[in-house]
This record gives structure tokens, sequence and C-alpha cells, in this order.
């Protein structure tokens, strides 16, 4: 009863802090499934809140006491390590939290996990080869989450995780998630009569689907127009493949049509800070391979836009669910040339067909621009988003309204600001001092 009481206080006071105001239904299934058996299995489509799902009762029953690491949980990309890291501790709980992947420097891994998090994240590779390195208790790990645990077995992690899971030798709860139905579970996971939680045959009845018509093969001019009937509102383009996506972005370039890049052959900062400015608003579109299909909590997206279609109906699923997250309207467009026929699972919703040449751009001159400012000091530097808010409002000249949205990373922080106060901002406060460290700010 005493437990009871303990989880429902710590719900009750992190619903508070993340201004929410209760769980959904999933949510609350998932969470009263983890509280009561050892191994659940959970199925919920992309975007419905799977990570506050899992991650509320597991941080409720964690050991305060504990200096070592309890709960481990395997992400399929860095991406989403970063995300559950930035939930969790938005959750402020008051434990240690890190995430390890690749494409940063292991030195900085070395440096985080000195003292052990009770929390650690991270991917397959990454994760495995800190536990072939350091000299860790493994011993006090006794919950594992795979978290879009298919993902991770698609595209390569199956020895990796095998090698994490076999190495771990008091886990007594196993929490995997997945958005797919059909994905099967390895052996070596050691599941035992796990409860699932599915949630995949719930419809998504606030994403509508509407085709914008091409009237050429090359949908280039197509996507200008499509562009412009959508108006200036936030939302990912897809495309399939990086090469052709890079020849939209050039195209866009061109065109004057501010937007950001996501695919995996970019540079793991740029992918970062590529989704810094999506979420901060200094650009209002995303161009990204599928990549950007799962895995990423960017709440704010109204659209999505295929300019290419996938190839099979489950990334056509994950990409949708992009939009329309945690009972948000959204709409997902298919830019289509009228002689390409259509897949059958897209025929089949009948979707609505509109017309779009030569639209006219919106007006957007009403719109505040923003950019994004970079600050050579972080977490690490025992900075938080509240100094960085002083920092900027009391030793500048801007006022609230120009301060946007600030990211706290380790050893960084980017800061949302009014591009009109930007050039200001940098003038009166670069070299200067942030609490005891003298940091540097640039544009980025």
């Amino acid at each position: 009863m005493a437990k009871e009481k303990t989880n429902q206080e710590f719900q009750k006071q992190t619903l508070k802090k993340l201004g929410i105001e209760k769980l959904n239904p999933m949510q609350e299934e998932a969470s009263n499934a983890i509280q009561s058996t050892s191994d659940v299995v959970l199925l919920s489509p992309t975007g419905t809140g799977k990570t506050l799902a899992f991650l509320m009762p597991l941080i409720a029953q964690l050991d305060a006491d504990c200096d070592e690491i309890q709960l481990l949980i395997l992400v399929p990309s860095r991406e989403l390590a970063q995300q559950i890291e930035k939930v969790a501790r938005n959750m402020g709980s008051g434990f240690k939290i890190n995430s390890v992947y690749g494409g940063r420097a292991g030195a900085l891994d070395k440096i985080d996990l000195k003292t052990r998090p009770a929390i650690l994240i991270g991917t397959p590779g990454r994760v495995a080869d800190r536990f072939r390195r350091d000299d860790y208790s493994l011993d006090h790990i006794q919950t594992l989450v795979l978290d879009e645990f298919d993902k991770s077995l698609e595209i390569g992690f199956e020895k990796e995780m095998a090698e994490i899971i076999y190495a771990l030798p008091n886990v007594k709860q196993r929490v995997l998630t997945s958005a797919t139905q059909d994905a099967s579970i390895p052996e070596f996971v050691g599941l035992k009569h796990p409860i699932e939680v599915n949630y995949l045959s719930e419809s998504n009845t606030k994403r509508k689907l509407k085709i914008l018509l091409s009237e050429d093969k090359d949908k280039l001019q197509a996507l200008k127009s499509a562009i412009d009937f959508i108006g200036p509102k936030p939302g990912i383009i897809f495309c399939n493949y990086k090469d052709a996506l890079d020849r939209v972005s050039t195209f866009m370039e061109e065109h004057n049509i501010d937007h950001a890049s996501f695919h995996g052959g970019m540079e793991q900062i740029d992918r970062e800070r590529s989704l810094i400015k999506f979420r901060n608003g200094t650009c209002q579109l995303l161009l990204a391979t599928d990549l950007a299909a799962r895995g990423l909590d960017i709440p704010e997206i109204e659209f999505i836009l295929h300019y290419h279609l996938p190839l099979h109906e489950k990334e056509f699923i994950h990409r949708n669910g992009r939009t329309a997250r945690m009972n948000k309207e959204g709409v997902a467009y298919i830019l289509h040339w009228e002689e390409d026929e259509l897949p059958s699972f897209i025929a089949e919703e009948n979707p609505e067909r509109i017309e779009i040449a030569n639209q006219a751009r919106k007006n957007t001159s009403a719109q505040e621009k923003w950019t994004t400012l970079y600050i050579t000091g972080g977490r690490r530097d025992k900075i938080s988003k509240g100094d960085i808010a002083g920092f900027f409002l009391k030793q500048s000249n801007i006022n609230k309204n120009q301060l946007g949205v600030i990211e706290l990373k380790q050893n960084c922080a980017y800061v949302g600001v009014h591009a009109k106060a930007a050039k200001i901002v940098m003038k009166q406060l670069n070299n200067q001092k942030l609490k005891t460290k003298k940091v540097r700010i640039s544009e980025i």
C-alpha cells in the first residue's frame, strides 16, 4: 500500500512538472502493467507517449540510496537516446541520468559516467563498448528497457544487444516497446510470460490524409506550390534517399524557403542542430529521410508531406505518426504525380485530392523570425535553464517575448532568440560570465 501511494504521489508531482493534466489511456494501462508484473511488451503508434508511459513507473521504483546503474534503456538511435534523457530530466526525479551513443567522444562518456547514473540510456553499440572498456558494477541493473526494439534489430544491433543482456546477472524486469505489430522478439531477451499492452489498432481520427496533385513527374515546382498552399506551419517533408533530399534542399535554398535537413549522412552535431532549430522555430520545415520517422519527440508538427512515398506501409504509418501527436490535430499530405499509381494501402483510404498548381505564396511578413544562439557552457558547468534566462534578460536589452526555447546540454546550450535581437545579444553578452564561467555566444 505504501509503495502504491508513493507511485501515485510521484505521478501526480511529475505530471504537474511536465504541465500534463493526466496520462492517456495507453499510458495508464502500460504504467499499471509495469507496476504489476515483471515483463511487458508495449505496442503503440508513434507519437502516443510511450516514453513517459514506461519512465513514470520505472523511475518511481528506483532506490535513492543506490550509487550504481539501476535502469538500462537501449535505443536504436542517438536522437532517441537524447530525447529519452530530456524527458527523464524534465520529470525532475533527482536521479542522475546519462546517455551514451555513437558520434560522441568516448572521453565525454568517461567523464559523465565517473559518477554512476541511476538511469543509463544508450545505443547498443556504445553501451556494449562502455561495458567492455569500463569497470562498472552491473549487479544493480534490475530493469531493462528495449525501446523501439525492432528498429535496433533491423539496423543490425542484435549481436550487441545479446552481449549486453548476457552481461546483466540480476535483471528482474524487461520492458519492450514498438510501434510495429509483427516484430519478433529474440530468445536472448529472456521474456517470461509478458503482458502485452497493444494500442496499435487504435485509429488516429485527428490525422487527416490529403493528396496534393503535381502536373509533372519531376515534383520540385509542385513542392513549392505545396509549401505555398500549406502556409507557414511547422512540418516535415520526407524523401526516400539522401541524394534526392540534397537535390530538394538545393531547390528550396534557391527559392529562399527556410528549412533544416536531417539524414544519416550528416555529422551528429549537424543533425542535432537541425532538430534544435526546428524545435525552437528558427526554421519551420524539416527536410528528412525516414531517420526522422521514429523516435523523435517534436510535438509542434502540424503536418508531414511525403515528397516520396515510402516503399512499405510500415514506413508510411511511422511517418504519419509524426503529426497529430498526443491528441493534437495534424495533416499528412502526399505529393503525387497524377499518372503514378498509388499503393493499395493509400487508395483504400480514399483521401481528398487537391489541385495546387501555381499557388501564390501566403503572406509571412507578420511572422516573427527567430535565430538560434550557441553558448559554450552547459549542465556540467552547473548552469541551469533559469541561469541562462536570467543572463539574457538581465544583462541584455531584450524582453521575455524575444527569448524562446532553451535547450541545455552537458557542455553547451542553445537558445532561441528573436532574430532582430540576436546581434545585440551577442555583442552585449559574448565573453561575459554566466555564473562562474566566461562564455562565448555565436549564431548557428
